[in-house]
């Protein structure tokens, strides 16, 4: 039995959900990931990409198209994060991770590319049903998880605002896609959200102070 194999076999049953391997390992490697994230620690990248690579498979397992190419894209981005954040690791005084709110041109485009890219996706998939069984929910995920991520990349702390709404679209699908992990995952990420959030809050008025003194940004 091949390794990709293996992952998409059963792991044990949890009341009455099917738990797959590469569903639960993952998802538990993506929980790990956003909690670094939280920290500002550069490995947070890393563990993203190795979660993408894994969640691959089960998203292909389950006919999870959108689920799939948001995958294949948490991989790209956190290549790319990664890069970013090695530049960018001593922008803040304390040689960490500088983190910032976005300007309302940002929003502007954040919110831009997620509506026009849901469409578009959304669009796709529905035009082409054998690509998702859901396909504007499909899509939403696969816009929204991209755009967390590139706010994730840029220090912003929308990123965290980003992925709570992610999550309440991405919890009810995945338990009816039969993922349950990721729907059991997906609830506590909602905690780490809150917490994350208002550590990257209170962390961007300490980056700000210095900027107010003339310091370079």
């Amino acid at each position: 039995m091949s390794a990709l194999s293996w992952l998409n076999t059963e792991a044990f049953t949890l009341f009455g959900q099917h738990i797959m391997w590469s569903d639960m390992i993952g998802n538990t490697i993506g929980l790990i990931a956003l909690a670094l994230g939280w920290r500002r620690s550069v490995l947070t990248w890393p563990a993203q990409l190795l979660s993408g690579v894994i969640l691959v498979g089960a998203y292909a397992s389950a006919h999870l198209s959108g689920g799939v190419g948001k995958q294949l894209l948490v991989i790209g981005v956190a290549a790319w994060g990664w890069h970013q954040w090695t530049r960018g690791r001593r922008q803040a005084q304390d040689g960490s991770i500088a983190v910032r709110f976005a300007s309302w041109k940002e929003r502007g485009w954040l919110a831009a590319g997620a509506v026009l890219g849901t469409l578009a996706v959304g669009g796709l998939f529905t035009a082409y049903p054998s690509l998702s069984w859901s396909p504007w929910a499909d899509a939403y995920i696969f816009v929204g998880t991209l755009v967390a991520m590139v706010a994730q990349a840029r220090g912003l702390v929308e990123f965290w605002f980003a992925w709570l709404l992610v999550d309440l679209v991405g919890v009810p699908l995945a338990f009816s896609s039969g993922l349950a992990f990721s729907g059991l995952v997906y609830v506590i990420y909602f905690a780490l959200v809150v917490w994350g959030a208002y550590d990257w809050w209170q962390r961007s008025r300490q980056s700000a102070a210095p900027a107010l003194e003339g310091a370079a940004a």
